[in-house]
């Protein structure tokens, strides 16, 4: 398909939109399966409806690799502290190929020993924490993903940033139902999707961030220039604050408000912590029964009665997996404007641009 930008939607294939991303990070001296992990995981993203972590992303993350503030060829060797637990130095590299790695060895960890637990510093912005749930779960783990972000949300009550706003991630594997996938912000709003409004010249709703005074605004631009608002109040607080002391303090990586914001600090490395546990369930019962358990589980969720205007009552992951098999056979749909920064960086890396069409492709 030809090229078009007319509409509000230009969709893409899946395929396409992979082999783009990574003929983009070859041009900027990853290995060929960095380049495709980065890749996957973006369009994964973007499958899953969850865009603000998805391709457009990519071009902040390859001003920081010109930068020098990602290191494209990592050399990752998870260090071993007990039989079911490392600790793995990301080496600045990039979160996406930092974090599978991770998770592969916890995943490893947890077949030797029944647990897996896995210790990340010096990583950078991994993207859509989902991402790693599901690795685990197609090994048949249940897992637990942790990790920490640059300062973007007061703790409760206060008016300046200080804890991020990371994601809290867990994954259990099904039966014929299905997995469960939970991946949460402790804010009220991602800040990508402050970011997005901002690009789209858009109004975000009232209550999802603060202006530098300390007062709510409706403005994408002084809501950046300000703190987002913590979900539940108290309660998103102090998620954040687990977060941090997941990812941050018991890693060694940076914590506290110190870890470097990959869209203001050009003047050193981000640091970010992570923390993977991945956990066998037949350690506990057979695997055949959990999956019958996790089954009934499912089932008497969805047929909770239902409250007046709902359609239906889904587990948690399960819309975002709807979505992925829906854009995997129609395309996925880009805004023209969230793709002229990667149309930029085409041309300045002379890659070939992204195949994209006007209306959703057919299957």
């Amino acid at each position: 398909m030809a090229p078009t930008h007319d509409g509000e939607a230009v969709y893409a294939r899946r395929t396409d939109a992979e082999d783009f991303a990574t003929r983009l990070l070859l041009a900027h001296s990853l290995p060929e399966e960095d380049a495709r992990t980065v890749a996957r995981c973006l369009i994964e993203a973007d499958l899953r409806g969850v865009d603000t972590h998805g391709l457009v992303r990519l071009p902040g993350y390859l001003r920081r690799v010109r930068a020098g503030l990602v290191n494209p060829r990592p050399e990752l060797a998870p260090r071993r502290v007990v039989p079911s637990a490392a600790s793995l130095d990301g080496q600045n590299g990039f979160g996406f190929v930092v974090a599978t790695r991770a998770m592969a060895e916890a995943v490893s960890l947890a077949e030797a020993t029944g647990i897996g637990v896995v210790s990340v510093h010096r990583s950078t912005h991994f993207g859509m924490a989902a991402t790693y749930v599901l690795q685990a779960v197609e090994a048949d783990m249940v897992s637990l993903v942790f990790t920490n972000a640059s300062p973007a949300m007061p703790p409760w009550g206060g008016r300046e940033a200080l804890l991020g706003t990371s994601p809290l991630a867990a994954g259990a594997p099904g039966g014929e139902r299905g997995p469960v996938v939970l991946d949460m912000s402790p804010a009220v709003v991602a800040r990508g999707k402050i970011r997005r409004a901002a690009r789209r010249g858009e109004e975000i709703p009232l209550g999802y961030a603060l202006d530098a005074d300390g007062v709510g605004t409706t403005d994408p631009l002084r809501a950046l220039e300000g703190v987002v608002l913590p979900v539940g109040g108290p309660k998103g607080s102090g998620l954040s604050l687990l977060m941090d002391i997941f990812g941050g303090v018991l890693s060694g990586a940076a914590f506290a408000g110190d870890v470097g914001d990959q869209y203001k600090d050009f003047d050193r490395p981000q640091n970010v912590g992570h923390l993977f546990l991945a956990l066998r369930p037949q350690l506990f019962l057979p695997l055949a029964e959990y999956r019958k358990r996790m089954d009934l589980l499912a089932d008497r969720v969805r047929s909770t009665p239902r409250a007046e205007g709902v359609d239906a009552i889904t587990l948690p992951g399960e819309v975002e997996a709807g979505r992925a098999a829906h854009r995997a056979r129609h395309g996925i749909p880009y805004a023209p404007g969230d793709l002229a920064p990667l149309r930029a960086e085409a041309e300045e890396a002379g890659v070939d641009w992204l195949p994209t069409g006007g209306a959703p492709l057919s299957r």
